[in-house]
């Protein structure tokens, strides 16, 4: 019987290791007002600190410090977010300090000095060849740097677009490849693997640290079991750390194509709630649970797994 406005069920409160029928509720029109409730308690809540204080100041509650805003790296941050961290479903919290993610490392002096506070020993670039070598990394002094390149390809080059939908389910597609790509399972199994192994702090970007970087944080995130409303906005604030680079980003497609066809363009600029879901909903389709994508599709063991956690979790 399909799913319809009258018949759908209450989204859970976490997605990593449970069977509810993420599609089911993607497709139910009161899914996106789950999350958009969800925020505005966020908001009014001591959590509103958690997701957006490193994007206007708070004071945080503990003693790892305020990460760091980089000028140079605008969407570099702790994938365990803000002041406490995180909260989990089972009453913890997400331990700051562990892992963080960003775009493209063009760091200026004092950024580097900056992110080498922070005690960061690996780094781990999502991006293809020709990416890497129109934009070198400028490493934090005394981490190591490894290349992983998820998408599988030479080189990442969007195709034209003949209205704002195609780019939209162009975005949504490259998440669902996540999900079924091999190339981009094999890459994504040995980054969790060697995760969960690595030394002290840990950094993984991509060229924007939106999409490749943004699902490998949804990923530690839902192995945290972090709820999922929490993991969807912590998403999206890729549009917050990058919304002066996006506004450029806009002006110059604007000064060189037009208004029409830039605004076509605009979803490849941020990220949208849509474009999430689409793995999820790709994992629930594959594999049924995220352990078993996990386990079976990027060849994760449980011990991988449960190393991951307890790093992740305090």
């Amino acid at each position: 019987m399909p799913v319809t406005a009258k018949t759908c069920p209450v989204p859970p409160r976490h997605f990593a290791f449970t069977t509810v029928r993420a599609s089911q509720l993607a497709a139910c029109p009161s899914r996106r007002m789950f999350l958009k409730r969800s925020a505005s308690v966020l908001l009014v809540s001591g959590m509103s600190s958690s997701l957006l204080s490193a994007c206007g100041g708070g004071n945080l509650g503990n003693e790892q410090g305020e990460t760091p805003r980089l000028a140079s790296v605008d969407n570099f941050r702790d994938i365990a977010g803000a002041a406490a961290g995180y909260p989990t479903v089972d009453g913890k919290q997400m331990r700051r300090g562990a892992f963080f993610r960003a775009n493209v490392l063009t760091l200026s002096v004092a950024d580097q000095t900056a992110m080498e506070m922070l005690g960061i020993a690996a780094v781990y670039d999502l991006r293809t060849p020709a990416e890497v070598e129109r934009s070198a990394d400028i490493l934090p002094r005394g981490a190591v740097s490894q290349t992983l390149n998820v998408l599988g390809v030479r080189d990442f080059v969007a195709p034209v677009f003949d209205s704002v939908g195609t780019a939209v389910a162009f975005m949504e597609s490259q998440a669902r490849g996540y999900v079924t790509g091999a190339a981009q399972r094999e890459s994504l199994g040995t980054l969790l693997r060697q995760l969960a192994d690595g030394p002290a702090a840990q950094l993984i970007h991509s060229n924007a640290g939106k999409d490749r970087a943004g699902w490998v944080a949804a990923l530690l995130q839902s192995i945290a079991n972090v709820p999922l409303d929490v993991i969807m906005q912590d998403y999206l604030l890729s549009n917050v750390y990058r919304a002066q680079t996006i506004q450029s980003q806009r002006e110059t497609l604007r000064a060189q194509d037009g208004d029409a066809l830039a605004a076509i363009q605009e979803p490849l600029l941020g990220v949208q709630e849509s474009f999430l879901q689409a793995g999820f909903d790709q994992v629930q389709a594959s594999y049924g649970t995220m352990t078993r994508y996990l386990t079976q599709g990027l060849g994760v063991s449980e011990s991988t797994i449960d190393s991951l956690r307890s790093r992740l979790v305090m």
